[in-house]
């Protein structure tokens, strides 16, 4: 027997690495769309059902198929009710406090990454700390703190909570730990203040983390539910979280379905919107953040 006829005979028997690994990663692809599609079954679901007559709804709503077509919940999900009202509510609260979070968490995390002073290092210890309470601990003096300043049913009290933001201080401290001091010193050395140099020097460099930090902050303050609904009593101060949940305990549940389902695909758009512009960006600014490079 030939040794050109061994050779081909070993390769049949013993697959070859690169087959081997094609295999892991179509297994591995197939597996990760099965989770992708059992995650949308709820959204999926959520979606024809606010594309279903009301009508139809009172006597099935256990179908995931479409059982008509109708825009006529989306139409009243813009026209009838407060929809709109909360949803401009949310957007101002969430664009307002991701604005003012990013900037002070910034600030903050330079600070503590480049600029000596004294008890830093005690300060960073207590900032981190915060991560550690409970924000359903804080909600009982955060209540009687706005009462006696009289700011509930206002937006500055949905705002001014959620501007400390340990988590957002880790992430941009670990980030500008990253960039080295040569950079700093050869500013300085150039005449630059520590102002223009986080300003003109580090903030450009910490954009990933920045939209990474803007992202997560944007994401939680939409989704906030226990503070707005112990803040903001008034209907017309609910944001999108707190309008949809009130909805759901009148008789909207049983006889407006689909019109419900329509204002919470409403709600839930600006956030998948996000998520799809913003993805990598995302991904990004968590590994640089991580010190993965």
């Amino acid at each position: 027997m030939s040794t050109q006829t061994l050779t081909s005979e070993k390769e049949v028997i013993e697959p070859s690495p690169n087959r081997s690994r094609n295999i892991a990663n179509w297994l591995y692809h197939c597996l990760m769309i099965l989770i992708v599609l059992i995650w949308l079954i709820p959204l999926i679901w959520m979606f024809f059902l606010a594309l279903t007559p009301n009508d139809i709804l009172k006597t099935n709503s256990q179908s995931l198929l479409p059982q008509g077509f109708t825009l006529m919940n989306f139409i009243d999900a813009f026209t009838t009710g407060s929809t709109l009202r909360w949803f401009l509510n949310s957007t101002i609260v969430t664009v307002i406090t991701t604005i003012i979070t990013v900037i002070v968490c910034a600030m903050a995390g330079y600070a503590f990454a480049k600029l000596p002073f004294t008890g830093r290092l005690a300060v960073y210890s207590l900032t981190l700390a915060g991560m550690m309470v409970p924000k359903e601990a804080m909600f009982i003096p955060l209540f009687m703190m706005f009462s006696d300043i009289d700011l509930h049913n206002t937006y500055s009290a949905l705002i001014l909570p959620r501007i400390a933001f340990p988590l957002g201080v880790f992430i941009m401290t670990q980030f500008f730990s990253q960039v080295p001091d040569e950079i700093q010193e050869a500013a300085s050395i150039d005449g630059a203040s520590s102002w223009r140099i986080f300003s003109s020097i580090m903030l450009p460099l910490a954009r990933p983390s920045l939209i990474a930090l803007a992202t997560f902050t944007f994401v939680q303050t939409w989704n906030d539910y226990l503070w707005p609904l112990v803040s903001a009593t008034k209907p017309s101060m609910f944001t999108i979280t707190t309008g949809l949940a009130s909805l759901q305990g009148t008789f909207s549940q049983s006889t407006e379905l689909g019109s419900l389902m329509a204002r919470g695909i409403v709600g839930t758009l600006p956030l998948l919107l996000l998520f799809i512009f913003f993805q990598k960006y995302l991904i990004r600014g968590v590994s640089m953040s991580s010190g993965d490079k």
